[in-house]
């Protein structure tokens, strides 16, 4: 009987080692996890430092081209307007179109001569130009015509114009390399129309092109930011 009592008294002691060894092993693991975790979250962490500093940066560059772009043309004899958000260059059609027309107007080589090296000698300088992925003509147009219709006539401008600048009439050759590897052209038919004070529709405003701009990873850039709550 004795032999039997002690059989069992060691197996319990037995099972008694063994349940706290387990809960230890248990805590260890557990503790290495909360360690990966929190070595995870440092990462990230620095990780989305270092994404604002990117961001806050790509939106310093804008910034600054705006001011330049307003301090150039806003008081210009040139008639443009400059988009206060986005630093696009706005101007009314007529300043180079005929009404439902694409071919250039006599006068409007000139303008273009006097406006282009004006805008890329800021978009392009030292500084900026590294930031700049691409340099839009964009063409717009009023709701007259369909929609499929004004697209094409919008796009025939914004292309009427790259092609003059593009082309051995534009005197300012040392300025085409560059539009070369960042210059696209798009149209927006009547889309994007605009209106006037009293916010109605106005065709007069909507029939127009803009020289545009977009910043190298803006668009990544302004999702995240707007995942980050900024």
């Amino acid at each position: 009987m004795n032999t039997k009592y002690q059989r069992l008294f060691k197996q319990e002691q037995n099972e008694g080692h063994f349940w706290p060894s387990f809960t230890d092993l248990l805590t260890t693991i557990l503790l290495c996890f909360m360690l990966i975790f929190i070595c995870m979250m440092i990462i990230k962490s620095l990780q989305i430092e270092e994404m604002k500093r990117t961001i806050d940066q790509i939106m310093g560059v804008r910034a600054k081209l705006v001011n330049e772009m307003k301090a150039e043309f806003s008081d210009s004899s040139l008639g443009v307007e400059v988009d206060d958000k986005t630093g696009a260059i706005i101007f009314n059609t007529e300043i180079l179109f005929s009404y439902n027309e694409s071919e250039l107007k006599p006068a409007s080589f000139e303008f273009l001569d006097e406006f282009v090296p004006k805008y890329l000698d800021i978009l392009l300088k030292s500084g900026y130009e590294e930031y700049v992925a691409e340099i839009i003509i964009e063409g717009h147009t009023d709701r007259d015509g369909s929609y499929l219709y004004n697209l094409e006539l919008a796009q025939e401008r914004a292309y009427s114009v790259a092609e003059y600048i593009l082309s051995d009439s534009f005197p300012y050759k040392n300025i085409q390399k560059h539009l070369k590897e960042k210059l696209t052209v798009n149209s927006k038919s009547f889309s994007d129309y605009r209106t006037n004070e009293q916010g109605e529709y106005s065709p007069e405003e909507s029939r127009r092109v803009e020289f545009k701009f977009r910043l190298k990873d803006e668009e990544i850039l302004n999702k995240t930011r707007e995942i980050l709550g900024e």
